[in-house]
């Protein structure tokens, strides 16, 4: 019978890239075999050390690190999972992700320590758990300050951009949204998502702040410049790649949202 731990691993895994147990298992076992080449072998049982012992062989290694950078890290994840490489990517941060829920902070850093740069985007997945969230209270100040308007009319501004936001972008972006905000700002991440079914509804940006407006009982002028607060806010309260990930799925017409106001 596998481990609870295990199973918390996996289901990570799956939740993450939105993928099936099996599915998740094989990502797992490719990414983790993976890593263990990338890394010295000390680090490698380290980690190892620290995973259920069902995931524990999987970065088994006595080799030394092979100097790879994280395309031939995706190309190997590829080939091991037999997938094309963007399902390749997002599996192996969904790993990532997992890794840094069971693996303690001071292991973590010194797998970024031996990771060349380019491999970021992972250890910023992995590094998730240890990020400061920033306080409901100091959001709402920062949305207030830059919206010109008062503690109650920050909150409503934030809800309903937030709940819109999650409308429009994928499921599991705002799942990585709710992992990086205070639980106060989940709710209406939540009822975006379930209105949406988890997948991106499309909406220009005129139609996206008609929709603010909606939610706030405000105008859609008004509706735009709360949108810009909540977003330059956004951008301060998350780390840099997961705002760029939100951006990546906006068009281009979305640009006037995006600047700091």
């Amino acid at each position: 019978m596998a481990s609870a731990e295990y199973e918390q691993f996996l289901t990570t895994v799956a939740q993450k890239a939105r993928i099936s147990w099996e599915a998740a298992e094989r990502a797992a076992r490719a990414a983790l075999m993976t890593l263990a080449e990338r890394l010295s072998a000390g680090q490698a049982r380290d980690i190892a050390a620290q995973l259920p012992a069902e995931l524990a062989p999987w970065l088994a290694t006595q080799s030394g690190a092979e100097p790879f950078d994280a395309d031939e890290f995706v190309r190997r994840v590829a080939k091991r999972e037999g997938t094309d490489l963007a399902s390749a990517t997002r599996h192996a941060q969904a790993v990532f992700t997992a890794l840094g829920r069971i693996v303690g902070q001071d292991e973590i850093e010194d797998m970024a320590a031996e990771l060349p740069k380019d491999f970021a985007p992972f250890v910023a997945e992995a590094e998730q758990r240890f990020v400061d969230i920033v306080p409901f209270e100091e959001f709402v100040r920062r949305v207030a300050d830059r919206a010109g308007v008062d503690e109650q009319g920050a909150r409503h501004a934030t809800d309903a951009v937030l709940e819109t936001l999650a409308e429009r972008i994928a499921g599991g972006e705002v799942e990585d949204l709710i992992e990086q905000l205070p639980g106060e700002l989940h709710a209406p991440l939540k009822r975006g998502d379930e209105l949406s079914n988890g997948a991106a509804r499309r909406m220009s940006v005129d139609e996206f702040v008609r929709r603010i407006a909606e939610r706030e009982g405000v105008t859609p002028e008004e509706a735009h410049e709360h949108a810009r607060a909540v977003f330059a806010t956004l951008r301060e309260a998350i780390p840099e790649h997961e705002f760029l990930d939100v951006l990546a799925q906006l068009p281009r017409d979305y640009a006037a949202l995006e600047a700091r106001p």
